[in-house]
């Protein structure tokens, strides 16, 4: 097994860190949430409910909301009759594609080795 790498934070400061993270990505759909934003760009309510396969409006509601709070996408109310309301990803949310894309290879792995047994 790798060894993890970066700075020599105390060991309490990582574990916040980590802790932060996984709150921040906790739930089952802001990360798909996310990647249907990465993958589409900016989206309407209704498209990124139509990707988010399984989702509520009222779960979806809540859960742009909190990537909101925490900066990771932004809200813009369309001046348009009738009001329509997109939402896109902030320069921020870029950090996490990496996290995302190494889930999605550790998950296509995991199915692999599953299959396999």
């Amino acid at each position: 097994m790798e060894k993890l790498k970066g700075k020599s934070e105390p060991i309490v400061d990582r574990q916040l860190a980590l802790k932060d993270a996984i709150e921040l990505l906790s739930g089952k759909w802001k990360i798909v949430i996310l990647r249907s934003l990465y993958l589409h760009g900016t989206m309407r309510f209704k498209d990124v409910l139509g990707t988010s396969e399984g989702i509520t409006p009222k779960v979806l509601s809540k859960e742009l909301q909190q990537l909101e709070e925490n900066l990771l996408i932004t809200r813009t109310v369309n001046n348009t009759k009738p009001v329509t309301v997109s939402y896109a990803l902030t320069e921020h949310a870029g950090e996490t594609l990496p996290v995302i894309n190494a889930l999605i290879v550790f998950g296509l792995t995991h199915r692999e080795k599953i299959k396999s047994k």
